[in-house]
């Protein structure tokens, strides 16, 4: 068995961190290009995304008739948690690759 050598293990982090640059801490990424709608959600955007995804007739109706039903809905207040409420229109909806 090798002794552990502390100097080595410190000098083979620095040299990741040299390498990488610290460009990006958080993992993988891949540039693609994607198809998108605009943030937010509405008639509109789930008109576009059923339009995008070729769905029939009856499955957008199903969507908005939820849609409008979440409308009337309200936050749920968890006990012990304090955190903002979640701003749905800062949120995308739709994102694929470009065929």
């Amino acid at each position: 068995m090798m002794p552990f050598n502390e100097d080595k293990k410190v000098a083979q982090k620095t040299d990741i961190t040299d390498w990488s640059g610290d460009k990006y801490k958080y993992g993988f990424t891949t540039d693609i290009e994607a198809d998108t709608v605009p943030v937010g959600l509405s008639e509109e955007i789930i008109r576009l995304i059923s339009a995008k995804k070729e769905e029939p007739k009856w499955l957008l109706e199903k969507r908005l008739k939820a849609y409008h039903h979440w409308l009337t809905m309200s936050e749920p207040h968890w006990a012990k948690l304090d955190f903002a409420p979640i701003d749905y229109q800062k949120l995308r909806y739709y994102a694929a690759p470009k065929q």
